[in-house]
C-alpha cells in the first residue's frame, strides 16, 4: 500500500519475544521494545495492540516454536522407549541454552517467575505453557506402564527440573553441570521404570 510502512511482522515478533527474554516483562520499556523491532511506538500499538498483547504474541510464538521441538523430541516414547524420549526432551533445552544467537534461559519460565506483576491473562498463559509441557511428558511417561500416579508425579517433577536448568544457566551453570542435573533426574526415572526404555 502506498504511504504505509511495510515490515515484515515475523521478524518484528522475533525481535520483540528476545528482548523480552532476555531483559523480562517488567524491565521491558516500549523504548526497548521500538529500538529491538525499529518501530516507533505508533507503528507498535496499531499492530499489536499494548505491551501485554505484545507480550502473549510473542509468549505464545516462544511457546509454539518449542513446544514444537519438545513434541517431536518426546515422539520416540511411544515406540516403548520413554526414558530416551525424556533424553531427547531435555536436549532440547539444553541445546536452546547452549543456543549463542538467543538469551539464557527460558522466556516461560521467566515469566512464571513474574506472575505477581503480570496480568492476569499473561499469568494465565505461562500457567497454560507449563501444563501443557507436563502433559506431553506424562503422555510420553504413560507407554511406560508406571504405578498409578507416578506418571503423573515424574511429568511434574522433570517440567519442575526443566524450568530449573533454564534459571541455572542464567545464573551461570555450565553445562556440565546442568548435564549432571539432568543426570540425576533420568536416574530416578530409570529406576522407576525398572530399566526399561
Amino acid at each position: 500500500m502506498v504511504g504505509k510502512k511495510q515490515f515484515d511482522v515475523g521478524r518484528a515478533l522475533d525481535a520483540a519475544m528476545v528482548q523480552f527474554w532476555r531483559a523480562g516483562y517488567v524491565e521491558t520499556s516500549l523504548d526497548d521494545l521500538s529500538r529491538a523491532t525499529g518501530l516507533n511506538r505508533s507503528s507498535l500499538y496499531s499492530s499489536f495492540g499494548d505491551k501485554d498483547a505484545l507480550y502473549l504474541r510473542c509468549l505464545d510464538r516462544y511457546a509454539r516454536r518449542y513446544g514444537e521441538r519438545y513434541e517431536q523430541a518426546l515422539s520416540c516414547g511411544a515406540g516403548g522407549q520413554p526414558l530416551r524420549a525424556v533424553r531427547a526432551f531435555f536436549e532440547v533445552t539444553l541445546q536452546r541454552i547452549a543456543d549463542p544467537d538467543v538469551p539464557d534461559g527460558c522466556l516461560v519460565a521467566q515469566t512464571a517467575m513474574a506472575m505477581p506483576v503480570l496480568s492476569p491473562a499473561v499469568a494465565a498463559r505461562a500457567v497454560e505453557a507449563v501444563g501443557l509441557q507436563r502433559a506431553r511428558l506424562r503422555t510420553a511417561l504413560n507407554v511406560a506402564e508406571l504405578a498409578e500416579g507416578d506418571a503423573e508425579n515424574y511429568a511434574t517433577h522433570l517440567v519442575a527440573v526443566n524450568q530449573s536448568l533454564a534459571v541455572m544457566s542464567r545464573a551461570g551453570a555450565s553445562r556440565e553441570q546442568l548435564d549432571a542435573v539432568v543426570d540425576v533426574s533420568l536416574g530416578a526415572l530409570s529406576q522407576a521404570l525398572g530399566g526399561r526404555g
